[in-house]
């Protein structure tokens, strides 16, 4: 067998006071500000597009994984039972797969290279973790500078054909709940005190605690539930960046 490569920052106020949103959205743009990590989705986050429906287009059942990537994203079904019935449907060779990551890089979000280079310079840790795939995630971080030690996805698995034969079912990303075990790990191995998940879905919001801050992303695509429980949201890289010009 082939193996191929939350609750919100909130201030503790006195019960007669009225909390201040303003001030936990100053508090969460601080903790992005000083961040000893940063971790972002890559699915309609990094990149325009989720991978697996541009693979499941590529495959030519597009319609049928789009509908159920919404649930996924949205929070009406758990991601490891949504990624199984997806793939179970797709069921990609080897050799499409191949074929698709040659064909059809993924395209990066706007300004999202010089978003990552900027904190880069200011020498904070850049994390990828995803509910996609490896093979499609590599070829983002490389393109990103991202070490590929730095980045969390899922691996399908091949038989000895090439033909489909499920996924990694260990990796942290294929649950819900994985984004989170992740993160958690992070500050476990590197002692981070300060991390902070970007992200479009209801997996990436999940991720805050043991994230200590969550910033919403809707560039690409909006979530509604996502949005709604976002502290800071965010619709381009360029608010990221002028954030992080701003005074402390």
């Amino acid at each position: 067998m082939v193996l191929l490569p939350i609750p919100d920052v909130v201030q503790q106020l006195p019960a007669e006071r009225t909390p201040d949103p303003m001030a936990t959205l100053e508090e969460t743009k601080q903790l992005f500000r000083t961040a000893d990590a940063v971790c972002f989705d890559v699915d309609s986050t990094v990149i325009t597009e989720e991978g697996i429906d541009e693979l499941a287009k590529f495959c030519g059942v597009g319609e049928a994984v789009a509908q159920m990537t919404l649930k996924a994203m949205g929070g009406a079904v758990t991601f490891k039972t949504a990624l199984t019935q997806r793939l179970g449907i797709i069921r990609p060779s080897q050799k499409q797969v191949h074929m698709f990551v040659a064909d059809y890089p993924p395209r990066l979000t706007k300004n999202i290279k010089e978003l990552i280079d900027r904190l880069h310079e200011r020498d904070v840790k850049v994390f990828l973790i995803s509910g996609g795939f490896r093979c499609i995630v590599d070829n983002v971080a490389k393109r990103l500078n991202i070490p590929p030690n730095h980045v969390f996805a899922n691996d399908l698995k091949f038989d000895l054909n090439g033909d489909y034969a499920g996924f990694d079912e260990t990796q942290l990303t294929c649950e819900s709940g994985g984004k989170g075990k992740v993160i958690a790990l992070l500050k476990e191995r590197f002692k981070f005190q300060k991390v902070v998940m970007i992200g479009d879905g209801a997996t990436d919001l999940e991720a805050c605690p043991p994230a200590d801050a969550f910033i919403g992303f809707g560039g690409n695509v909006i979530r509604e539930p996502v949005k709604q429980k976002s502290m800071w949201y965010v619709t381009s890289c360029t608010e990221l960046l002028e954030a992080l010009e701003e005074e402390s």
